[in-house]
């Protein structure tokens, strides 16, 4: 996904989004589009490795997120 931040409509500006399974698939697309509409992102994810890979994506995207490791 090649989303950028700050070329969206920021739907989501001043909001905060938890994705739970943000490590991957479906969960780790949910959180750049979240990010991409203007939200600050907390990437929930089982395995802490994915989760940090998806918050670097995030970041990387112009986005504001936290990696945080969840049963």
């Amino acid at each position: 996904m090649t989303t950028n931040a700050t070329t969206e409509s920021g739907r989501l500006a001043g909001k905060v989004a938890i994705i739970t399974g943000a490590g991957s698939g479906i969960g780790r697309a949910a959180a750049l589009r979240f990010a991409a509409e203007g939200a600050a992102v907390g990437v929930l994810d089982r395995d802490a490795a994915t989760a940090q890979e998806t918050a670097v994506l995030v970041a990387d995207a112009g986005g504001r997120a936290l990696a945080v490791r969840s049963e």
